[in-house]
């Protein structure tokens, strides 16, 4: 006990004050009761336990597969048919009908241009020329316009009347070509200056239609040289051209100003007659 004693360390002054504090509130804490402590906040809710399963892995109602022994052969699956084509060649050309893009003519063949764009031609011609239902209506008339078909006709009455020349061909030709061509043009601003309703290459286009009877007149003459037959020839197809192109102008234009519209037109037919008649 002596050695205990003598290895205990004496404390500290401020020490054994601080403990004697400590004892005193203790004591008095224990003579006053057990206080209430007022929690800071309420409990929380239970919370709803998982269940866990002790076992690892959950049994399956999938049988084992079974071996394939050696000597016994699988069975063959049979493959999934073929997709069906992405183009049907006997359904209609969707860009071709109105629908869709427009079919791509860029890697066509030639002779497939030729053949739409003389069938487009003829087509033309059949609505301007000759009676139509269509007629009245120039929207539905030349909804597909085209200047191929006029080119070739202005052309063709100029070499007409150039082979018809005795004389100075080429100065015939050149004559015949300035004055359709620059015709046409002028009988299209007089028009749009009116305020008609009309695209300007599809008047172009109706002008050149029109001259298809006047075409035939100019073949006709050329192969009878004889006067009083050109002048019948020339008097049908005048009045031809100008019947085909009477209800297309007379439309686009206000009915007050339809002769103002009108009046050029059958002049330049009239100057066309002239020269297919003076050429000898």
């Amino acid at each position: 006990m002596s050695n205990s004693h003598s290895d205990t360390i004496p404390l500290h002054a401020s020490s054994q004050s601080d403990i004697d504090e400590i004892e005193n509130l203790i004591n008095a804490s224990v003579q006053s009761g057990p206080a209430t402590v007022i929690p800071a906040r309420p409990p929380s809710p239970p919370r709803a336990s998982i269940p866990v399963s002790s076992t690892p892995f959950v049994q399956s109602n999938i049988p084992p597969p079974t071996s394939i022994s050696s000597n016994q052969k699988v069975p063959s699956v049979s493959a999934a048919p073929p997709p069906p084509p992405l183009y049907n060649s006997s359904r209609p050309n969707i860009g071709a009908s109105g629908f869709g893009p427009p079919p791509n003519t860029l890697t066509e063949p030639v002779w497939d241009t030729v053949k739409r764009d003389l069938s487009r031609i003829v087509s033309n011609l059949k609505l301007v020329v000759f009676p139509n239902p269509y007629r009245e209506d120039p929207g539905k008339a030349l909804r597909d316009w085209d200047l191929w078909g006029p080119f070739f006709f202005i052309v063709f009455l100029g070499l007409t009347l150039s082979w018809s020349a005795s004389v100075e061909k080429s100065e015939v030709f050149a004559v015949a070509f300035a004055l359709l061509a620059a015709g046409a043009v002028i009988l299209t601003l007089n028009v749009l200056l009116l305020g008609g309703h009309i695209i300007f290459f599809q008047s172009l286009s109706l002008l050149g239609y029109c001259l298809f009877p006047l075409d035939i007149g100019a073949l006709i003459c050329m192969l009878k040289d004889n006067v009083v037959v050109k002048m019948i020839v020339v008097c049908v197809t005048l009045a031809w051209s100008s019947w085909a192109a009477y209800p297309f102008m007379s439309s686009a234009v206000n009915p007050r100003r339809k002769a103002l519209a009108l009046y050029p037109v059958f002049l330049m037919y009239v100057s066309v007659g002239f020269l297919i008649i003076a050429i000898n």
